[in-house]
C-alpha cells in the first residue's frame, strides 16, 4: 500500500498531462534483443557452443536463443547498408562468477577484449566479442 501511495504522489507531482505517459513507461520491458550478423550459421555456432546460450529456435535467416527474461534473436537480414554491422551496443550478461566464466569461455574459444577486472566496488566485468564485433560483457562477483 505504501508503494502505491509513493507512485501515486509521484504521478502527482508530474502533472496530469504526464500520468498516462509515466504510467506506460512503468510497463516497458525489453523483450527481445536482435542482432545482425553476417554470416548466420558462424554466429549460431558461437552463440551456442561457445557462449552457452541455448537455441530455441531456427527459421530461415532469424535464430532465437534464451536469455533469461529476454529473448535473443540472430538476423541474417538486418543490415546497416552505410556501415559495419556492429555498432555502438553491449550485451550484459549475469555470471556468478566472473573470472569463472572468463576461464571457460576461453576454453571454448571465445576472444577477449579484456581481462576480468573490478568496475565497483565488488563487481566484476570482462568483455568478450562475437564473430562480428558484438560486445558481450560478463558482469558480477569476481
Amino acid at each position: 500500500m505504501a508503494i502505491l501511495r509513493r507512485q501515486s504522489s509521484k504521478f502527482a507531482r508530474l502533472g496530469k498531462r504526464h500520468v498516462k505517459e509515466a504510467a506506460y513507461a512503468a510497463f516497458m520491458k525489453i523483450s527481445l534483443i536482435a542482432l545482425g550478423v553476417s554470416d548466420l550459421s558462424k554466429s549460431v555456432a558461437f552463440y551456442r557452443d561457445k557462449a552457452g546460450f541455448e537455441l530455441l529456435n531456427q527459421l530461415e535467416s532469424l535464430v532465437f536463443f534464451s536469455a533469461g527474461p529476454v529473448m535473443l534473436m540472430l538476423n541474417a537480414g538486418l543490415r546497416r547498408p552505410d556501415g559495419p554491422l556492429a555498432g555502438a551496443m553491449e550485451i550484459v550478461v549475469a555470471a556468478e562468477s566472473v573470472t569463472a566464466a572468463h576461464r571457460q569461455l576461453i576454453e571454448r574459444g571465445c576472444s577477449f577484449v579484456n581481462e576480468p577486472r573490478e568496475v565497483t566496488p565488488g563487481s566484476w566485468a570482462s568483455t568478450f566479442t562475437d564473430p562480428d564485433g558484438h560486445w558481450l560483457t560478463l558482469f558480477g562477483p569476481k
